[in-house]
């Protein structure tokens, strides 16, 4: 079984505050680092970290070697990742006292992925794989139609959220993916609360309460709570709860059980600074679950 992932991959250029600026205002950053990030990027790593197979699809610049070289490094299949004109896509990541973050997003090659690259891609792609995708490329209703016509189980994690791309794909989706502001915005822009959109199954992360899963074929919903921890970061956090929701049902595992998995993974993640780069793997993650 294999996760073929639709993703962004960006530079993250991250900038410690001693708080977020207002307008106008200039502050001096206390620490500046760069890193492998994307939405795209920290899910396909966080599904290898917890021992999924990963087949990472998207597009760098000539000054994104680096990047594919990193993502390979954390066992992510890199060889469809295309080099296209555009650069590399990066992110400012601006981080306050607190560990909560604003980020700044520059496509670049993110939104130049090959039309032909998606169907080149997924070409050996079975019933028994996953489709997942975000909102930081193109060709995101190509991808989900593809997998779709192949029976591939299609999981979508609809951040940064945009109503249109997301009404778009609906139809389209076996796991819908949001947290507590994504899923407000949704119910605004389609007029439906959550519990009545077509998907079968949806969750809603709740930040440091956790996860709720929703089963609309039987109407029932389950609330998984999140483990204690003191953030230092909370950037990346839910790509690695997505990362690992999806790789759990990839290897079978069910629902309960693969959000507490990833409950568990982005609790770890928000004790770390960085995003793709200190995703914790599943030993790490099964050592503070208790074994």
């Amino acid at each position: 079984m294999t996760i073929y992932n639709l993703g962004s991959i960006n530079a993250d250029l991250f900038y410690r505050l001693p708080h977020f600026p207002g307008p106008g205002e200039t502050l001096a950053a206390t620490d500046h680092w760069r890193g492998l990030g994307g939405k795209g990027t920290n899910m396909s790593v966080a599904a290898a970290r917890a021992a999924a197979h990963v087949v990472h699809i998207g597009a760098v610049g000539s000054d994104g070697k680096w990047a594919v070289e990193r993502l390979t490094e954390y066992g992510v299949d890199t060889t469809r990742i295309a080099t296209v004109p555009d650069p590399t896509g990066h992110a400012i990541v601006m981080l306050d006292a607190a560990g909560e973050n604003s980020i700044v997003l520059a496509p670049g090659a993110n939104h130049a992925i090959p039309a032909d690259l998606l169907s080149q891609a997924m070409a050996a792609a079975t019933e028994s794989d996953t489709f997942l995708f975000q909102n930081e490329t193109n060709a995101q209703r190509d991808g989900a139609r593809i997998a779709s016509a192949k029976g591939m189980r299609v999981a979508y994690a609809a951040a940064p959220f945009d109503s249109d791309a997301v009404s778009a794909v609906l139809p389209l989706l076996d796991l819908l993916i949001l947290n507590e502001v994504e899923a407000a915005q949704l119910a605004k822009a389609t007029g439906q609360n959550v519990e009545t959109l077509p998907v079968r199954d949806i969750v809603v992360t709740l930040g440091a309460k956790g996860a709720r899963w929703i089963n609309t074929d039987t109407g029932q919903a389950l609330d998984v709570p999140a483990l204690p921890v003191t953030p230092v970061d909370t950037t990346g956090a839910g790509d690695t709860f997505t990362g690992y929701l999806v790789a759990g049902l990839d290897r079978g595992m069910p629902m309960e059980q693969a959000l507490s998995l990833a409950t568990t993974a982005a609790a770890l993640m928000v004790t770390r600074q960085g995003t793709a780069d200190v995703i914790p793997d599943l030993k790490e993650v099964h050592e503070m679950r208790g074994g």
